[in-house]
Formats: C-alpha cells, structure tokens, sequence
C-alpha cells in the first residue's frame, strides 16, 4: 500500500483529526491510486473541486457519508467494505475528560491528547524535562510557571497541571498503554522548583518504572556518542488496527516553542524516528542501572 506522505504543522486554531479519520483519509486516496484515478478526475466525476478531493484526502476536512457514498460508487466498492468505511465517516465526535479543560488548554494541544488516547503504545524521548506522562504535581507547577505568560492567571496555571495529570491516566488507569521513556541524564540534574520538588519527581519515576506497562531508561552523559545529537523531544505513537482497514500508520508528535505542534506521518520518516529511538535505547543504561542512577542522583543531588 502506498504511504500518505504528511508532515503536518498544526497551529492553535486547528486542533488535529482523530487516528480513525486519518486511517479513512488515507484509505480513499489509496483506492483512488489502485484505480488509476487523480484528483482532477474525481473531482470532474463528482463536479467537486479538486482542493476539496485533495483536503478530504489529507484529513484537513472530515467527509461526511453521503459524499463518501458517491466516492466509493466511482470506486466500485460494495458490500461490508463500504459499510466499514461508512461507519467511519459516521464516526460521533468523541467526548473525553480533556473537554472539561477546554478552556485552558489550546486546540492543538487538545487535537494531540485525542490521537494519544487511542493509541496502544507510546515511547517518548525527553532531553530537556520529565515529559508530561511522567511529571509529578509539584514538578508540573514548576514547568507551567515557566512556561505560562504573563496574562495567564493562578487558576489558569492550576488546570493546566490538573489536565497534565489527568492525561497520565493512559498509563495508570483501567488498562494502560504500553509505555518507554528515554531520559537524557541532564534531565535529573535541572532544576525545576525546589531541591524538594526535584527529589519527589526522581521518586515518582522510580515508583513508576516498577509498573509493568512502563519502561524507563537513562541516557548518561557519560556516553560515548550521542544517538540523536541533532534532534529535539518527540513522541512516537502506535496505534491498533482499525477495523475493516488494517494496520494504522505510526504518528510522531513533536511540540512546538512557538504555541504549535508538528505531525510527522510518513512512513519512511516515521520509521527512522523508530529507529532512531531504538538507538537510544540501546545506548542508555538498563532499566536497573537507570534506576540506580536516578535514586543516586536523588539522595546525593537533591535530598
């Protein structure tokens, strides 16, 4: 099957389709290249536009199932196939925890929590700061006192770390994901509020990392050569397949300084993301030395 290529910058106002859209998305372009059919003559046959043909296929716009019943009439397809793909496009808009914060977490980075709640795994790579999925209350507090701007208020700040913590419910809740987390060593050395708050989080790894669904591991300084030397945080996110259609392409998330966040869906980079990730992995200490070295650093640095 030929690859959606996408590399997507998603800004404030956009938020971001559902995995289950995405799939779909990427499903009709893929019957409309089996059929030998371009943009133009889909969009002839249907007196469509062909930005309309070209946006439906790169998920910047939902379909809704009566245009997707004329689609899939030009492209032959029938039976339980089209009621699978059908069903998708009926997809009801899904109500999650994130809504109750709506109003302080921005759309983008809500678009992102929707794709990470359907995934079934996620390994991150964190050079900078604990990531989210692992931040304690206090160690959240410190990161958004940092990062909010001036006009944000004490509240505002509060349920940002509330929606932070909640979020973590993917891989502490009724049936967790599967979890790998990458910690470069500096991580445990910067300081984020208090000598206090740094010890609690280097704790609340430690009790983390005994979970079966979570792997922690840490890139030491010391290391010979770094694998990732040129590359920031990202995430990389596996999803299951999705009924009817197969397999669902991997997603990379990379959050954005400037108040936005970049997609990366290709296969052929989301796979050297992959492997990129395995290199660091392999390069970190076992999960038993990482933990040593964590508690090390926590009574020794920060006690």
């Amino acid at each position: 099957m030929r690859q959606q290529k996408e590399r997507v910058e998603v800004m404030p106002d956009h938020g971001s389709p559902s995995v289950r859209r995405r799939r779909l998305a990427a499903e009709l372009k893929r019957l409309r290249e089996e059929r030998n059919l371009t943009g133009d003559d889909v969009a002839r046959r249907l007196r469509w536009s062909t930005s309309k043909v070209s946006r439906i296929e790169n998920s910047r716009t939902g379909i809704k199932p009566a245009d997707l019943g004329k689609l899939l009439a030009i492209y032959g397809i029938s039976g339980g196939h089209k009621d699978e793909l059908l069903d998708l496009a009926r997809e009801p808009r899904r109500k999650g925890w994130w809504e109750a914060y709506s109003d302080v977490l921005p759309e983008w980075y809500a678009g992102y929590v929707i794709i990470e709640s359907e995934a079934e795994s996620i390994s991150c790579w964190s050079p900078e700061i604990v990531t989210g999925l692992l931040q304690t209350k206090d160690y959240a507090r410190a990161v958004s006192d940092t990062q909010a701007s001036s006009a944000s208020s004490p509240g505002e700040v509060s349920r940002r770390v509330q929606a932070r913590l909640r979020r973590q419910h993917i891989l502490t809740g009724d049936d967790p994901i599967r979890g790998t987390f990458v910690l470069d060593e500096s991580v445990l050395l910067r300081r984020q509020g208090s000598a206090a708050t740094m010890a609690g989080q280097l704790a609340r790894l430690l009790e983390l990392g005994n979970q079966p669904n979570i792997t922690i591991v840490v890139l030491p300084l010391a290391s010979a050569s770094h694998p990732v030397a040129t590359g920031g945080s990202f995430l990389l996110l596996q999803f299951p397949p999705v009924p009817g259609i197969g397999p669902a392409s991997d997603v990379v998330y990379i959050e954005q300084y400037a108040k936005s966040a970049l997609y990366v869906e290709d296969e052929s980079e989301t796979y050297q993301y992959r492997l990129a990730f395995e290199r660091l992995v392999a390069a970190s200490l076992s999960e038993a030395e990482s933990a040593a070295l964590i508690e090390r650093t926590r009574r020794e640095v920060w006690s």
